[in-house]
């Protein structure tokens, strides 16, 4: 899922007042050396479709690797992330040319982003500004809400673990993502327990889906609650992470809520059929792998739940689910 976030910021420098040329300064150097790695990288995906994607094979990691040590070195973070995975993707599987061939095409798009950012519309360009590796910062007054703990989980590589937390606004109704960070192998500090509601104050950061906050003041301590988020069909959930492309085209899923969703095998596979219609979201399991699918089908018992998860290209990935009639969440 869907999405990377950013992994570091510049030092700040010394502990006394911050020099706003001097920083300004440092931002354009930045920026220079960030459109020096996306050129670079543009001519490396252009002499790779000229030699063919069976090169990539042969040429084996060490290519993307260097790649990816370059764009670190270009202080784009977010590229070289990119890049990475698709040094892990040759001979990865029967079908792995035409992933390949779709990671090249969004790796294109987003460099042409960078390049060409001053033609962009605000939003789109601060989406770009992130998915390079430019650090974001809340904009806006902070919304304070009820928010609703919908699921936590982590993410790791070789230097660090990411926290990811969803939380919905019983009043705003809005779903917004608050990241953590921890050195690799240990769990990041900022820990909320699923199924419980926050008094608190979020911060929106900027971009295209504006999901990521910050999370600020805190009134309470989380407590106990009986509210369920408002739910989707899993046709308008697809709907859904088609709008959230149309805005942010590297975009690997959105924050879903299914109503009345049945899990039911198709095959080798398993789907998240409407208990109402005759549409279904293929199952993806995440970090929690087939124990999440096994502990989602005992829930449900074959009568319809309420399931928050990720929704995107390769289908839905449950986290978190509700009973049928009350009942609090089950962390999957």
């Amino acid at each position: 899922m869907t999405g990377k976030g950013v992994k570091g910021e510049e030092a700040a420098g010394s502990s006394g007042p911050v020099d706003p040329e001097a920083a300004r300064r440092r931002a354009e150097r930045r920026a220079e050396r960030i459109t020096a790695g996306a050129t670079e990288l543009e001519h490396r995906l252009a002499d790779l479709l000229r030699s063919g994607l069976a090169a990539a094979e042969q040429a084996g990691h060490g290519l993307w690797e260097e790649t990816a040590a370059r764009m670190v070195d270009a202080q784009a973070p977010g590229l070289a992330s990119r890049v990475r995975e698709l040094g892990s993707l040759p001979g990865s599987g029967p079908d792995w040319p035409t992933r390949l061939l779709e990671e090249c095409a969004l790796l294109h798009l987003l460099d042409q982003g960078w390049l060409h950012r001053e033609r962009l519309p605000h939003a789109l360009a601060a989406t770009v500004r992130t998915r390079v590796g430019l650090p974001s910062t809340p904009a806006g007054p902070p919304t304070r809400d009820h928010w609703l703990v919908l699921a936590q989980y982590d993410a790791s590589d070789p230097k660090l673990t990411t926290r990811r937390i969803w939380l919905h606004g019983l009043a705003s109704g809005r779903t917004s993502l608050v990241l953590s960070y921890g050195p690799a192998g240990r769990a990041p500090d900022l820990a909320l327990p699923v199924g419980l509601v926050l008094d608190a104050e979020l911060s929106a950061h900027p971009g295209a889906g504006r999901q990521r906050a910050s999370l600020g003041e805190r009134f309470a301590p989380p407590a106990p609650t009986m509210s369920r988020p408002p739910g989707l069909t899993p046709t308008e959930a697809a709907a859904r992470y088609g709008e959230a492309l149309r805005d942010d085209p590297w975009q690997e899923s959105v924050p879903v809520t299914l109503d009345d969703v049945v899990p039911t095998p198709e095959g080798d596979t398993w789907q998240l059929a409407d208990a109402h219609g005759d549409t279904a979201l293929p199952l993806t399991l995440g970090a929690a792998g087939r124990s999440a699918l096994w502990r989602l089908v005992a829930l449900s018992g074959g009568a319809p739940v309420k399931v928050f998860g990720e929704c995107g290209h390769r289908g839905f990935t449950p986290l978190t689910a509700w009973p049928p009639g009350a009942g609090e969440a089950v962390r999957l």
